[in-house]
């Protein structure tokens, strides 16, 4: 059985730091590419970050280049989402999801697996 569970969501102040975690069971990474996607309430989910299963090659969507860090343990089988300088637009429902192979950075459809979410508030 496949799971991924995130953990790490928080109330945290604008300009503020937090570090969400994906714990990923029943696939490996070694051949699964992780993604985080997070989803505004009124708004679509967008693709934040991914990282890839072959070389742990990384993307971002450019709102958030040079403030998140996306990287993996692959002996915890946990994939990590640093969040630096918070702004108001990245609060949301985080979500990890794993697919096989490279999966298309930022495509949902390219996804198999999804986690249930944690939730990020950016507010003082």
């Amino acid at each position: 059985q496949v799971q991924l569970v995130e953990s790490g969501g928080d109330l945290v102040q604008p300009g503020g730091s937090l570090r969400l975690s994906c714990v990923v069971s029943g696939v490996s990474l070694d051949y699964y590419g992780i993604a985080w996607f997070r989803q505004a309430p009124g708004k679509e989910r967008e693709g934040v970050s991914c990282i890839s299963p072959s070389d742990g090659s990384q993307a971002y969507v450019d709102s958030v280049k040079g403030r998140f860090t996306i990287s993996r343990d692959i002996s915890k089988n946990t994939v990590y989402l640093q969040m630096e300088s918070l702004k108001p637009e990245d609060g949301g429902v985080y979500y990890c999801a794993a697919g096989i192979g490279t999966p298309r950075c930022g495509y949902s459809d390219d996804m198999d697996y999804w986690g249930k979410g944690t939730t990020v508030t950016v507010s003082s």
